[in-house]
């Protein structure tokens, strides 16, 4: 956890920082399910006080990041096969909408080609936490073409469960190429103004990365049990 989260400066919004820190290591892995989040060690490494650090952790327990461990502790909450199917499942249905609503923007070719050339940029020597950021920027570039504020105001809700699952899947090697393969066949079919093709390919792309990480998770239930 040392080595991703560093101090942070005093703000106003202290216990957003807070959180968005411990979110995004267990987003990219550095805090892996079941491992704890002691209070104090998140303190003494973001160099604030106890106080922000509660804070945060109250938020991130009703949103189901974090659960109860002990008397007084928490630990990271596991990321199970339900959760993702759910997550994966509304994804899959705005990013195939976004898509074709995307398709034919006078601006989608040059858009998504900086995000495209950024992502594969990541693969090779890019940390998890890149690729997710790099990940996230494609899927809200398409968003934003898409001219259609509802698609982003309704992912907005759901988008920090959707950085974990990105982070779940990209933390295997082999995926990563694959995955900006696939962004690489949608951006050409938005770019090119075909809506038909573009949302079968987006919906299409959530699909596969939602089978590979159900069945990576139910692997590792089986093999726990």
């Amino acid at each position: 956890m040392e080595k991703v989260m560093k101090p942070i400066a005093f703000s106003p919004n202290l216990v957003d920082q807070v959180y968005d820190a411990v979110l995004d290591a267990i987003c990219n892995g550095s805090l892996a399910p079941g491992e704890p989040v002691v209070q104090e060690q998140i303190a003494e490494t973001l160099d604030v006080s106890r106080q922000p650090v509660v804070q945060a952790l109250v938020l991130l327990k009703k949103q189901g990041f974090v659960e109860p461990a002990g008397r007084k502790g928490h630990r990271v909450a596991p990321l199970d096969a339900e959760l993702a199917r759910r997550v994966y499942s509304i994804r899959g249905a705005l990013d195939r909408l976004a898509a074709r609503e995307a398709a034919g923007n006078p601006a989608a070719a040059s858009l998504l080609s900086a995000a495209l050339e950024k992502g594969r940029a990541l693969v090779a020597s890019g940390s998890v936490a890149d690729l997710i950021e790099a990940d996230a920027a494609f899927h809200q570039t398409i968003y934003s073409l898409a001219d259609n504020p509802l698609i982003a105001q309704t992912s907005d809700v759901h988008w920090r469960h959707i950085k974990r699952v990105m982070g779940a899947v990209l933390r295997d090697g082999a995926q990563r190429e694959s995955v900006w393969s696939e962004h690489a066949k949608i951006a050409e079919a938005i770019a090119e103004g075909d809506a038909k093709r573009a949302g079968k390919l987006a919906e299409k792309h959530v699909t596969q990365a939602a089978e590979y990480l159900v069945a990576q998770l139910e692997q590792d239930l089986a093999i726990s049990a």
